[in-house]
């Protein structure tokens, strides 16, 4: 790598125009991948705080609440497997309309069972178990939604007071209520609810039969899916991340095709000096070890410019109502890919050279 150096050293400037580019494409790299895991954490963290471990769903639903109907005797099946736990849950989005003058509220109304192990803080238990209210997710305070207020649910008839709030996070990108599932049932199906819900709510420990499972799951009529995999029916999930995740793998082409681009050149431009290098016994690995690590030095280091500018634009977005997250993993991985995606592309050039005969390439400039 002593070549190498010494052209970072001397002629930088000619590096200085391809890493602030790579550098862009990391910062750019960076604020995606915030942002992906701010859709993906906005749209599903309220059922990703629920102690589930799986859902037993009508079959062909994907993971959609709406397209699956259950009845409290599904849920008794799964409850007979010894150490399982099951609760039907009911799932819908209604409008409320205030009684009082307030504003509407858009709710992803989740309707759950007293003594359900969804609700497992005492308050939950006791809000859910009295007369028929809503639990609203806290973010309706900061929009001047108090106790006691009262809402017209959807298309019914049915008019319900707050009469708690909780960390319930959203669905959907809509704020999670919950009401007891016999309200949910007369808000969807009125006199006529005949036990139906969305679905069952399964809490399996680990250890347990599955055969138990898969056995009340036929007898069922049911499809059980996972808690990962529940999440694909939110609304909007499958088609943010397959977004999120195809604009990053074109961020990280032209990466590739930049870093390339400008290593062709800087080949040719080095032929004679490579020519000469060859000519004096240096073998192809020589040659490509030494151009590589020029070409690593340059990608490492501007991923991490880039990434570290990256990493503060996303922390000062998360300060703000923009849907960002830090995860670390997927910020290290979104740099690991830009790095490789680099290498990759400049082997394209080098390979240029080292196909060429010493007294050829030394010929070209001769």
């Amino acid at each position: 790598m002593f070549l190498a150096w010494r052209d970072l050293r001397r002629t930088w400037r000619r590096f200085l125009l391809v890493g602030a580019v790579v550098a862009l494409v990391a910062v750019l790299s960076t604020v995606l991948a915030g942002l992906a895991d701010g859709l993906v954490r906005d749209g599903t963290s309220g059922v990703r705080a629920l102690p589930y471990t799986n859902l037993a769903m009508e079959p062909g639903a994907a993971a959609v609440f709406s397209r699956s109907t259950v009845t409290a005797d599904d849920a008794d099946a799964f409850a007979a497997i010894p150490g399982v736990e099951a609760s039907p849950v009911g799932v819908s989005f209604v409008n409320a309309a205030s009684l009082d003058g307030g504003a509407s509220l858009d709710l992803a109304l989740f309707g759950v069972p007293a003594g359900s192990f969804l609700a497992d803080r005492r308050d939950a238990q006791d809000a859910l178990a009295g007369p028929p209210g809503l639990v609203l997710s806290s973010e309706f305070l900061d929009k001047g939604v108090r106790l006691g207020d009262r809402y017209r649910l959807g298309g019914s008839d049915v008019e319900l007071p707050v009469v708690g709030f909780t960390i319930a996070g959203s669905y959907g990108h809509v704020p999670i209520a919950f009401t007891s599932l016999a309200t949910w049932q007369s808000i969807n199906y009125g006199t006529d609810a005949r036990g139906r819900a969305s679905a069952i709510a399964l809490k399996v420990p680990s250890g347990t039969d599955h055969d138990a499972v898969d056995s009340a799951a036929a007898a069922t009529g049911t499809e059980v899916i996972s808690k990962s995999r529940s999440y694909d029916g939110s609304p909007g999930f499958t088609a943010e991340t397959a977004t999120m995740t195809l604009i990053r793998g074109f961020l990280l082409v032209i990466s590739a095709l930049i870093v390339g681009a400008f290593f062709t050149v800087l080949a040719v431009q080095r032929t004679r000096q490579t020519g000469l290098l060859k000519a004096m016994g240096a073998s192809d690995a020589y040659v490509l070890r030494d151009g590589i690590g020029q070409m690593a030095v340059v990608v490492l280091a501007s991923t991490l410019v880039g990434t570290a500018v990256g990493v503060a634009m996303v922390a000062a977005l998360a300060r703000t109502s923009a849907p960002v997250d830090l995860s670390p993993r997927s910020i290290a991985t979104s740099a690991a890919l830009l790095v490789v995606t680099g290498l990759i592309g400049s082997l394209v050039a080098f390979r240029r050279v080292t196909s060429v005969e010493p007294a050829v390439a030394l010929g070209v400039e001769g």
